[in-house]
């Protein structure tokens, strides 16, 4: 997923102001909570994303939501929605916590198969690939697209391993069209 650069600026700020202020973890975890948030209401983005509602009903709103956060929280969300960017707070959420688990060494990891998987036959694709380094923490997503047909595709960071039958059938009927 592509994150805009304003996402990734702001996410960068708060980032450097809270490894000056020592309130990384809390804030981590208040990221968390806004992109869960903002990720399950549909009814909070489109009134965020309403045009004609003013700002400081916004950030009345986001207060009451967001009443427990801590006051860096609470101003960066403040922040975000005075310069009409609320679109992206999802966005610079995510980047934060991108950037937090970057610094601890968290691999993000997207497995992709066509049906469920047991635990040892996802431990044995996460063993089987030199992507997943041994003894690391990872962040693992599980997708299942029963459009693959078989197989799976393994995404960790910028790189991906595709074994999935589709993409095999697709390369067999390619090589036979040239044949």
């Amino acid at each position: 997923m592509l994150t805009s650069k304003v996402a990734k600026r702001y996410a960068q700020g708060l980032l450097d102001f809270t490894n000056e202020t020592g309130q990384t973890a809390a804030v981590f975890s208040e990221m968390k909570d806004v992109k869960k948030i903002m990720s399950q209401s549909a009814d909070l983005n489109k009134f965020f994303l309403t045009p004609y509602i003013d700002a400081k009903k916004k950030i009345e709103v986001a207060d009451q939501i967001f009443k427990d956060f801590s006051v860096s929280s609470q101003n960066l969300i403040r922040l975000v929605i005075k310069h009409g960017r609320e679109n992206q707070l999802k966005n610079i959420a995510q980047e934060f916590i991108n950037k937090v688990e970057d610094i601890n060494g968290v691999q993000r990891i997207t497995l992709t198969t066509a049906t469920q998987l047991s635990k040892e036959n996802l431990d044995q694709i996460l063993r089987s690939t030199n992507l997943v380094k041994e003894g690391s923490n990872f962040d693992l997503n599980l997708n299942v697209k029963p459009d693959i047909l078989g197989g799976y595709i393994l995404r960790v960071g910028d790189q991906q391993v595709d074994a999935s039958v589709k993409t095999k059938l697709n390369q067999v009927k390619k090589d036979f069209q040239l044949n």
